[in-house]
């Protein structure tokens, strides 16, 4: 099988177990989003490890801890990650998939607009539209929910923020993951701990399986980036592009379809109006690289 086919088919099946997300987080009640973040973040520690002495990534390891920068920009990753993963948990655990979906689909347009005001990079004419839709989106979605939709908010502005770190630090996806979760883990097992003395835990009170479930959190974390690592290397950043639509696809049709979360008129209309938006920004990023693509190839020829 090619390379590209094999490519977007671990960008598929990353992108599609992604999507899936919301039907795992619930299996974990009656723990507590905080819980189940302290839980994610532990058990992902451990199996990036054992994949790290596995694949003898040992040494690359070694090099980003010796690298302050690097270190400090993960740090910062891990962070934000965390912000990222508690405030998915608990959306999609309080009837708010719908809403957390709509944070990963206007993700690429928040992580452009990071790229002008952080990085100080142009925008071209018709992304600066596509923002001005996006906008009016959120203030019709604000106008519907009686607030800004926060979850979605938080949710897009810290894996944009993630994005940005990782981006900056230049670091592989195993490497980058195993450090930020080790980075966070003592503090993730002594809130565990502190649960376990005070009696407030659920792991090992809410039977056997419920506490496999929990250890299971590292490995539905490390299998979606190890699909992902392989299909990056693999298929042209286009492709990937696309397919990063595909989980907040799947996540609104779950919520829509599955949890019978409302969808009154001007939710639809704000959600319209942001794949307007997602529309127009992804055609002109196509276009823009078919472009760039054929003054290269003349010039060469030239």
């Amino acid at each position: 099988m090619p390379d590209v086919r094999k490519g977007l088919l671990f960008g598929t099946a990353a992108y599609g177990l992604w999507g899936l997300f919301p039907l795992f987080w619930p299996l974990l009640e009656p723990a507590g989003a905080i819980e189940i973040l302290g839980h994610r973040i532990v058990w992902t520690a451990l199996t990036m490890l054992a994949l790290v002495a596995l694949f003898r990534r040992t040494t690359a390891i070694r090099a980003v801890v010796v690298d302050r920068r690097a270190l400090s920009l993960l740090t910062v990753a891990a962070a934000v990650i965390s912000v990222n993963w508690a405030t998915y948990i608990w959306g999609v655990n309080n009837g708010r998939v719908i809403e957390a979906s709509l944070g990963y689909f206007i993700n690429p347009l928040v992580t452009v607009l990071m790229g002008v005001f952080i990085l100080g990079e142009s925008l071209r004419r018709l992304q600066w539209l596509a923002l001005g839709v996006a906008s009016v989106a959120v203030v019709v979605l604000t106008i519907d929910y009686g607030h800004p939709p926060w979850v979605a908010l938080v949710l897009a502005f810290s894996f944009g923020t993630y994005g940005l770190a990782k981006k900056q630090a230049g670091v592989g996806p195993v490497e980058s993951l195993t450090v930020e979760a080790v980075v966070l883990a003592p503090v993730a097992a002594a809130y565990l701990a502190w649960l376990a003395f005070t009696g407030a835990s659920t792991f090992g009170h809410s039977g056997g399986g419920h506490a496999l479930l929990m250890a299971a959190t590292g490995i539905v974390t490390a299998i979606p980036l190890m699909l992902f690592g392989a299909a990056a290397i693999r298929v042209p950043l286009v492709a990937l592009g696309l397919l990063q639509y595909l989980a907040p696809v799947i996540q609104f049709a779950l919520g829509v379809l599955l949890f019978r979360e409302d969808m009154p008129v001007a939710r639809w209309v704000g959600f319209g109006l942001v794949w307007i938006a997602l529309t127009m920004f992804t055609v002109e990023a196509i276009n823009h690289r078919r472009l760039q693509l054929r003054l290269v190839t003349e010039a060469s020829a030239a």
